[in-house]
């Protein structure tokens, strides 16, 4: 009598008799089958749903993912002597929840919601999943699910924080200045100082009010000082819709009235906010007394800055993944900007959450809008202007092409390339200084009536 010997690490993996059921390889089955799932949710959020908003996004990623764990049941069952059928639990929960989420596509509010229910639900299913795994899977198949279980755990855990580090956030940083009824919705202005002209501060995309403390405070002894938040950043609300530069413009020259706030004002933009600012200027000329324009977008950008297109088309399919990300306390994992304490304390709690996220995802879904309508712009005729350039810049070549172009809107002008990042103009000691004698010499302009050269 013969017997056949077969090593115990391959019991899952080879059937021990001709007449048993069939065969197959159970850990290389999940592994793929997991890897088909995400590489269909990559589809769906990056490619057919490019853009879409937060629900969409989130449900894409579902829908992916219980294709996946459906590949794992239906693949095992045919191929292997190990089904794991259990997997349609959570192939069928995902599912039905991302298809829910894309037909449905709920706004924020209802995303927030759904953020304080979902955690204990995918906790209770990673527990019941774990429990499936230690049943009926052993060796390699067990360890390649192992930390997926882990990650749905990790997930719970994540969203279960953020829901509550918002809330505390909400009560840790209240608004330091005041929220005004503009046009359907809240939006937030804080001013201070005296002095004329009045400066006002435009956010570039995923900014907020708070990111110009280092240039707010130092202008505000000697002139007023505005800085707000379009609606979406910082403590405004959000909107139903993406705002253009239109609209931004027309809630701006609203909100500034009610305020009590008179012009003429110096505008100071950085970032995409250069480019609100353009718009503001050619639709209220008489209310724009001068302009700072710090690294400021271009309204040319997409048409002349030859990379800028391929930027483009990455940032808004990867903008639009940041709001799902972010409800998973992904954002807090960033380091606060270089800000004095209070701000950078204000900045991180501001823009860590899904409506940041969100707002960053509007904003450059409008961005060929907001360009094409920032090219209404032609000149400022004599009016200070003050354009300040980087020396690493966001866009590559024909950057420092579009700057100059921007020097060009007005004669009475100065340019100049400060060594710093995009960012650093704000956040950062050494260019916020640059940042802020920029802003002093046209305010001095303004004053005296004389040509910037010679402030």
């Amino acid at each position: 009598m013969s017997v056949d010997i077969h090593p115990a690490g391959n019991r899952h993996e080879t059937a021990t008799s001709s007449t048993g059921p069939k065969s197959g390889p159970v850990a290389r089955i999940i592994s793929g089958s997991l890897a088909a799932g995400a590489a269909a949710a990559l589809v769906l959020s990056l490619v057919v749903f490019a853009g879409g908003t937060e629900s969409v996004i989130t449900g894409s990623v579902l829908i992916g993912f219980a294709f996946g764990w459906a590949l794992i049941a239906k693949l095992t069952s045919r191929y292997t002597n190990r089904p794991q059928r259990w997997a349609f639990v959570p192939a069928g929960f995902m599912g039905a929840t991302g298809v829910a989420l894309v037909a449905l596509a709920p706004g924020y509010d209802a995303m927030t919601r759904l953020s304080w229910v979902w955690p204990p639900v995918v906790a209770v299913m990673a527990g019941w999943i774990f429990v499936q795994v230690r049943r009926s899977l052993i060796g390699a198949g067990r360890w390649v699910l192992l930390p997926v279980v882990a990650v749905l755990g990790l997930a719970s855990i994540g969203a279960a924080y953020e829901s509550i580090a918002e809330r505390s956030d909400q009560g840790t940083y209240p608004a330091p200045g005041k929220t005004h009824a503009v046009n359907g919705h809240r939006m937030y202005l804080d001013c201070h100082g005296h002095g004329g002209p009045t400066v006002v501060l435009f956010n570039g995309m995923g900014e907020t009010s708070a990111h110009w403390a280092r240039i707010a405070g130092p202008i505000d002894q000697t002139a007023r000082v505005c800085a707000y938040d379009r609606p979406g950043q910082g403590w405004s609300e959000e909107t139903t819709r993406p705002q253009d530069g239109v609209a931004a413009a027309k809630d701006l020259h609203t909100m500034l009235a009610k305020a009590g706030e008179t012009g003429p004002f110096v505008l100071v933009g950085h970032s995409t906010g250069g480019t609100y600012a353009m718009t503001y200027a050619h639709r209220y000329p008489d209310q724009v007394a001068g302009m700072v324009l710090l690294d400021s977008s271009s309204p040319y950008q997409l048409t002349k800055i030859a990379a800028y297109s391929g930027q483009y088309a990455v940032m808004r399919r990867g903008l639009a993944l940041l709001p799902t990300l972010a409800r998973l306390g992904v954002a807090r994992l960033a380091p606060a900007p270089d800000l004095p304490a209070k701000a950078g304390a204000q900045v991180q709690a501001l823009t860590s959450t899904a409506k940041s996220a969100r707002n960053g995802r509007d904003e450059i879904s409008v961005a060929p809008r907001v360009f094409a309508q920032a090219q209404a712009l032609t000149t400022l005729g004599n009016r200070p202007l003050a354009v300040l350039s980087t020396t690493e810049s966001l866009t590559g070549a024909g950057w420092a092409g579009a700057q100059d172009q921007l020097a060009g809107l007005s004669t009475n002008r100065i340019h100049r390339t400060v060594h710093s990042s995009h960012a650093g103009l704000l956040v950062d000691k050494a260019p916020a200084a640059q940042s802020v004698r920029a802003v002093t010499e046209v305010l001095s302009a303004v004053r005296s009536g004389t040509p910037l050269e010679q402030q």
